[in-house]
């Protein structure tokens, strides 16, 4: 029995049919992806409860450069973009604080990162995924005792 093959006209991209303010008769504006990062690892960290984004060797490393003089933050670390002309989607990687709620904080986020990145570039924000790799305990910030060491004359 052959197959009913679909008419190429009805495969049309879902890209295709979004209206964009980037897309004009006037020309074309784009957008880094390295910009969308930037906007939402600022706009992920304004939200309260976010400790902290990225994985521990992410934090780890930044952490050192933060300690470097001259050095800029990192604000998009923890952040994963896959942009196309008009829409993106966005992966994040943070720590939360204990005691809130994982869930009021994601849909937070996501809420922040949407508002900040659509305004900011007029891309349409498909998707925002969120990974929480870890809770932050209030004993982490303890400093560990200070050993004794000899005095140097």
């Amino acid at each position: 029995m052959p197959e009913a093959k679909q008419s190429p006209s009805n495969q049309t991209p879902v890209e295709d049919t979004v209206r964009s303010p980037l897309v004009t008769e006037m020309g074309t504006t784009t957008i880094a992806e390295n910009v969308v990062a930037k906007l939402t690892g600022i706009a992920a960290r304004e939200v309260p409860g976010v400790y902290g984004m990225g994985t521990a060797a992410r934090r780890a490393f930044d952490t050192l450069t933060d300690r470097i003089p001259g050095s800029q933050t990192n604000v998009s670390g923890g952040v994963s973009v896959e942009k196309g002309e008009k829409q993106t989607a966005i992966d994040l990687t943070i720590v939360v604080e204990y005691g809130t709620s994982i869930v009021e904080v994601a849909e937070a986020i996501r809420r922040n990162v949407i508002r900040a990145v659509e305004q900011g570039t007029g891309l349409q924000v498909v998707e925002v995924n969120i990974d929480v790799t870890d809770v932050h305990l209030p004993e982490d910030d303890e400093e560990a005792p200070a050993k004794d060491s000899p005095e140097l004359n």
